[in-house]
């Protein structure tokens, strides 16, 4: 039973339903459609029969993860670019791309599509319909095909740069997960030696009744810092990190100042920003070569940054070159991309060859990433054991220095 209509800005609801399959079982999944008659219609293209469904709220539908992955749409890319290789229509080739489709949420998008496109609407603007599932920047360079009569191509340069794309985030959590993962090896090290090894020694050596050198005492007191405010010391950094978090989310400037920061950070920041330049100049120069003007170019960029910095950088560059300025000009003034950016966008609009030029700097950053990933993920291992060591080497000379002393003491 319905008990509440929640309508997109399209004029549809988000259903979720509950259908029979051909074989008899249930299937549950989340459809929109125009209303219940609708949804009957789409469910029967899809081969279910319709038992119950409710309209779920528009902010739920709105915040509904898709469950695609980016390898979901590559395979979707893929094959509707062989089909329309192949001369197939775009109905009958998305037609049969519905009924081969295995991921269940991305057959319903299908079936969506091919409604839409029946109603009159392109093959764009029936994607540009699931923002959640199609990007703006791969809308935009669909349309870009249609209108050129290089839809194959384009599809191809997606496939491509969706790929890209998968490698960058890969590289991206490479970055960020193993100093994580040794960070936290580290600290639970040193939390145990603290809290349960040293106490048992030093209890020991208390009961000596000599007095402690300086290091002991230092050793003293830090295990009985991280006995007694253990929660403290690692809480107060969890609650540093929401607080900044929520500074972020509400404040524009410190989000900005915060971005600025991470692209200026010991090591980290110059590879971080290597990647944003990287995926800017990679949709940049796809979307030039397909022939989308300079500035829906810039516009695209600023939506795959990510970055605050580097978006308002983009937008400044858009502003002078809409003022007559030159693209390499523009982006030197902005003082935020690196000298190589600037020198090959030069290059380019020289030569006139410019979506060569912004490839190459993807082709040369992309390896400079993967090359500087790799030399610190051998170079964390071997820091990471140097500095356990200097730690134990300090426990062991506070806690065995004074039984060296005592047993030195002993006359035989």
């Amino acid at each position: 039973m319905i008990s509440r209509i929640a309508w997109s800005e399209r004029g549809v609801a988000a259903f979720a339903y509950k259908a029979i399959d051909a074989r008899g079982r249930t299937r549950r999944g989340r459809l929109e459609a125009a209303n219940v008659a609708d949804l009957e219609v789409r469910l029967v293209r899809l081969g279910l029969d319709l038992v119950t469904c409710r309209v779920r709220g528009a902010r739920a539908a709105e915040n509904d993860r898709t469950g695609i992955r980016r390898i979901d749409l590559i395979t979707f890319c893929f094959h509707l670019e062989q089909l329309v290789r192949a001369g197939v229509p775009i109905l009958e080739g998305l037609a049969d791309l519905r009924d081969s489709i295995g991921h269940r949420r991305l057959r319903e998008v299908t079936a969506a599509m091919i409604d839409a496109i029946e109603g009159g609407q392109s093959l764009s603007g029936a994607m540009a319909s699931f923002p959640k599932v199609f990007d703006p920047v791969l809308v935009s360079l669909v349309r870009a095909g249609e209108q050129s009569g290089r839809l194959t191509l384009v599809l191809q340069k997606i496939i491509e740069n969706l790929k890209w794309q998968d490698e960058q985030a890969a590289l991206t959590w490479r970055l960020l997960l193993y100093p994580a993962l040794v960070l936290a090896m580290l600290s639970f090290t040193i939390l145990f030696l603290m809290i349960y090894v040293v106490p048992q020694l030093l209890s020991f050596l208390a009961n000596m009744g000599q007095e402690l050198p300086l290091q002991t005492r230092i050793l003293v007191a830090f295990s009985h810092a991280f006995a007694n405010y253990w929660p403290l010391l690692f809480g107060a950094p969890l609650l540093v990190g929401a607080g900044l978090w929520a500074a972020v989310r509400s404040d524009p400037d410190v989000a900005l100042r915060w971005d600025r920061w991470q692209l200026s950070a010991p090591v980290f920041g110059p590879l971080l920003q290597k990647i944003i330049v990287s995926r800017v100049c990679e949709v940049f120069s796809i979307m030039y070569a397909s022939g989308i003007t300079v500035l829906e170019c810039l516009r695209a960029g600023e939506e795959v940054a990510g970055n605050r910095a580097i978006q308002r950088a983009l937008r400044d560059a858009g502003r002078l070159i809409a003022d007559g300025g030159g693209i390499s000009a523009s982006f030197a003034a902005t003082g935020l991309f690196p000298p190589l950016v600037v020198r090959m966008l030069r290059v380019g609009e020289n030569t006139g060859a410019l979506e060569d030029a912004l490839a190459n700097v993807t082709y040369f950053f992309t390896r400079d990433v993967r090359e500087s990933v790799t030399r610190l993920q051998t170079l964390l291992m071997p820091v990471m054991i140097a500095l356990l060591g200097l730690f134990m080497l300090w426990i062991v000379s506070a806690v065995f220095g004074p039984l060296y002393d005592l047993f030195t003491r002993i006359k035989i």
